[in-house]
């Protein structure tokens, strides 16, 4: 099958719905389908093979973020190239009414169109301005998708009609094959916990970290942070006491390999996110390494966790809660290995091998029904001109 995938976010940087592209693109490929990724990146940027640039991105303000994006008559062309060389049975775009690639190749798209919603926002004021102006285009997509059911409802009440959810996948054995890294594995006297996101970030929960660290500290002084993703570290230092900031380790942006070793070799992998929230895939990645996985109880997060079974969960946005949940785990090595334990088993179900199938049965789905579609058209198209063959030839 010819495969178009469209990320409306900027390949720059990692993010969710980049890394969701990126894994799904390389699964396809690995079953020896052809796919064409095209997404946002300035030049320079290095790319994988089946990645096409639709030119360099701008940041904007987006969902509690700040999402680099391309729009503008030059990615429309280039968006209009990638289309027309393609030659795709399906093209599956993400996040369809984002203001940025997914919406241009949208408008330049005839055939089938899948389209997944990662975004998990009930009060989006951007989708309930864009909607009238989009809704025409809206009726072309064939299926659409949702990675959690917070997605999902976010599509429902802005857009109507409904989605089937299909949750974001994990390579689960790369993570589980992860080695430990002797410098990130904790002590009884030095336990680690570590925080991987962008930690300048709020909503990735940095500032109710930092506000738990001195609760922590006082039960359990010799605790190690690492903390591994972009930002700088200077201007987070600065917003905490000088004991917190003394336990803290930056590690700067991390390859996957080393992503996966950190989570492997920590005590506690801590998700503090206060929201925006609409899966959270690093959860799976934790837990693929086996890891003891501690979040804030988030929608999203709890149906990934399943209530409390496969990782811990404290009150969002409380730093005394998070704090007592930390030095309760660090305290209770056995809790620690069933929560690993549990959460190993749950990550499983979102292996690219069960996800990628589902997602590859929507594919086959639309393209069936458009083939469907075609080849009545062109029964229908000879029956008209037997019908006109068949006056004519009367009235001779």
């Amino acid at each position: 099958m010819r495969i178009g995938i469209v990320s409306p976010y900027s390949f720059d940087v990692p993010g969710g719905v980049q890394l969701h592209v990126r894994d799904l693109a390389e699964h396809f490929i690995s079953l020896g389908h052809h796919v064409s990724v095209l997404a946002p990146a300035d030049e320079g940027t290095p790319l994988p093979d089946y990645v096409v640039s639709s030119g360099r991105a701008v940041p904007v303000r987006y969902n509690g973020s700040v999402a680099r994006l391309s729009f503008g008559p030059l990615t429309a062309a280039r968006v209009g190239r990638w289309v027309e060389a393609g030659r795709f049975d399906v093209v599956h775009l993400h996040e369809p009414v984002t203001p940025s690639v997914s919406v241009l190749a949208l408008w330049a798209v005839e055939g089938p169109i899948v389209a997944t919603f990662h975004t998990s926002n009930l009060r989006s004021r951007a989708m309930q301005a864009a909607y009238p102006l989009l809704r025409p285009s809206l009726e072309k997509i064939s299926a659409r998708i949702a990675v959690s059911e917070d997605a999902r409802r976010t599509v429902t009440t802005h857009l109507g009609g409904d989605a089937v959810v299909i949750p974001n996948g994990v390579f689960v054995e790369r993570f589980a094959s992860a080695r430990r890294q002797p410098d990130w594995e904790g002590t009884s006297a030095r336990p680690t916990i570590a925080f991987l996101g962008r930690m300048e970030e709020p909503r990735k929960g940095m500032p109710v970290l930092s506000a738990a660290l001195p609760h922590i500290l006082r039960e359990i002084p010799g605790v190690r942070v690492l903390i591994a993703g972009p930002g700088d570290p200077d201007s987070i230092r600065d917003r905490m006491t000088t004991e917190a900031a003394a336990a803290c380790e930056f590690l700067g942006p991390v390859s996957d390999q080393d992503k996966a070793s950190l989570l492997a070799s920590v005590d506690v992998y801590l998700a503090p996110n206060t929201g925006g929230e609409s899966f959270g895939i690093i959860l799976i990645e934790a837990m693929s390494a086996r890891a003891t996985v501690l979040a804030s109880d988030l929608a999203a997060f709890a149906r990934v966790l399943q209530g409390g079974v496969a990782g811990e969960m404290f009150r969002n946005e409380d730093p005394v809660d998070l704090a007592r949940a930390v030095v309760a785990l660090l305290r209770n090595p056995i809790r620690r290995e069933q929560l690993a334990v549990a959460g190993r088993e749950r990550a499983d179900s979102f292996d690219w091998s069960v996800v990628a199938a589902d997602v590859m049965a929507v594919y086959e789905t639309v393209t069936l029904g458009a083939s469907s579609v075609r080849a009545s058209t062109e029964t229908d198209s000879r029956w008209s001109r037997l019908l006109r063959s068949g006056r004519n030839s009367g009235g001779t």
